[in-house]
């Protein structure tokens, strides 16, 4: 039986309650599978729909599961890991859509005190890795600042090769800037000498400009995040998350060949504090790759940034300023949509969101009601306690009513808001013919169940006449 399968070529991006895939190779594709496929052919039928050479590119498979909470995205491992994806079909198709990351094959060296470092250059390399979001890359948590030093990756363009005396050491390889000598530092809880490489900046490299530094704190693992993606956006150059849960992050510059990397974890694991216990903030990646249209500008960010500008104004700036914000003041290009949800998370964060502000209806007529004698407020729901219909008018307005001419006009126009709906007025007039605002309501269209109930909750409050 096939099976038809969704996918999209980009990277996965953590937010506040779920993580995200940004897909930036042309969106969304399809491709048709049989229910049995292994994942080794799985592999070979994506890099074909991409046009993609197995041996310059990796690709990583993962997708979200479709739980109630947040959960980190799963890679796909083996073939099992396939059938289970692909047990989520409704019919014939996968509910599921895969993201697929696709980076540049490369070597990974990593020097351990007391043991060898191994490279991935005997050809073996399946095309995939396993490990990406659950292999810790900078060996085991440190315990304090000092041990953070225990260990520091080797260039991934690094060859290894045997001095006389047997022990391993690193040249570059041809065509990169040498690696200066080895510093000799002494690990924590050892005595054997720890190679170290010393990165200074120099005409082939470039410091990230920042004031970060091994052993300096932040509140919480937010405000690191934040920090790091206002340096990327400001020096124009991008860094991939290498892992990440609630008590460790750590990140890298997206040039695999760069040096920029920083790994930061909590103080200790009751604590929302998190310290930097290795950090390499000098880039060996050539500045043609810096980029001013990159993934840390994300709508989140720049809603953030952009912020401030909507206290205490009616309006504040458009997308279009947004844009131009971020032009000037983050050095980021970003587009048009992505100034769009930035202004919308801004509006969010300052005024907070439309879901919010239903829930708290409910207390600001108790407080309309209590603060103003005489206030009546009416709020329907649907069968599945889901907000319908509004209807409200102040005490000081219904006592005003029998002063007023005994007219009344009703009238409704169109809400703009994310969830839509009209806005319903009853007004009255005055001796000197000016309007008398005496009712509100808001409800899902102007329709005859609407217009009966808000016009039913009126009579309720000005009664019926002769006149």
């Amino acid at each position: 039986m096939k099976v038809v399968l969704f996918f999209e070529a980009g990277n996965w991006e953590e937010l506040e309650d779920r993580w995200e895939f940004r897909g930036d190779l042309g969106g969304l594709k399809s491709i048709l599978v049989e229910e049995e496929i292994s994942l080794r052919g799985l592999i070979d039928k994506i890099y074909a729909k991409l046009g993609l050479s197995k041996d310059t590119m990796d690709l990583v498979l993962s997708y979200t599961p479709p739980l109630n909470k947040k959960c980190s995205p799963l890679v796909l491992k083996d073939d099992e890991d396939v059938a289970a994806l692909l047990a989520s079909r409704s019919d014939s198709t996968c509910k599921i859509p895969l993201g697929v990351t696709v980076e540049p094959t490369k070597v990974c060296a990593y020097e351990k005190s007391g043991q060898e470092s191994s490279d991935d250059t005997d050809g073996s390399h399946d095309g995939f890795r396993d490990n990406y979001f659950d292999v810790d890359y900078c060996d085991s948590e440190p315990t304090d600042v000092s041990s953070s030093r225990q260990t520091l990756p080797v260039f991934r363009n690094a060859e290894r090769t045997s001095n006389d005396n047997g022990a391993s050491a690193t040249q570059p390889a041809e065509g990169n800037p040498p690696v200066d000598p080895l510093l000799q530092v002494t690990g924590a809880g050892s005595d054997e000498p720890v190679n170290v490489p010393t990165i200074e900046a120099s005409d082939s490299t470039f410091s990230d400009g920042s004031d970060l530094h091994e052993g300096k704190y932040f509140n919480t693992k937010k405000d690191l995040k934040r920090k790091l993606s206002d340096i990327a956006m400001k020096g124009n150059f991008e860094f991939r998350t290498r892992k990440s849960n609630r008590s460790l992050w750590v990140i890298e510059c997206i040039d695999p060949n760069c040096s920029w990397r920083l790994r930061a974890s909590k103080i200790v694991p009751e604590s929302t504090k998190f310290v930097i216990r290795k950090y390499v903030g000098v880039h060996s990646c050539s500045l043609l790759n810096r980029n001013a249209n990159h993934r840390q500008a994300t709508y989140v960010v720049i809603g953030e940034q952009v912020a401030p500008q909507y206290v205490g104004v009616e309006k504040g700036p458009g997308p279009k300023g947004v844009q131009t914000f971020a032009r000037t003041e983050l050095g980021a290009q970003i587009s048009y949509y992505k100034a769009w949800r930035g202004r919308k998370h801004a509006h969010t964060l300052i005024r907070g969101s439309p879901e919010q502000s239903f829930h708290v209806l409910p207390s600001y007529f108790h407080m309309l009601e209590k603060l103003n004698p005489g206030t009546v407020t009416r709020i329907e729901v649907d069968g599945e306690s889901r907000f319908k219909y509004l209807f409200l008018a102040f005490g000081v307005a219904i006592r005003g009513f029998r002063y007023m001419r005994k007219v009344v006009g009703i009238d409704g126009t169109f809400l703009k808001g994310q969830y839509r709906g009209v806005l319903l007025v009853a007004t009255a007039q005055d001796g000197n013919g000016q309007c008398y605002p005496l009712a509100w309501g808001i409800v899902d269209s102007e329709n005859e169940d609407a217009w009966s109930w808000f016009l039913t909750q009126l009579k309720e409050i000005i009664g019926d006449t002769d006149e």
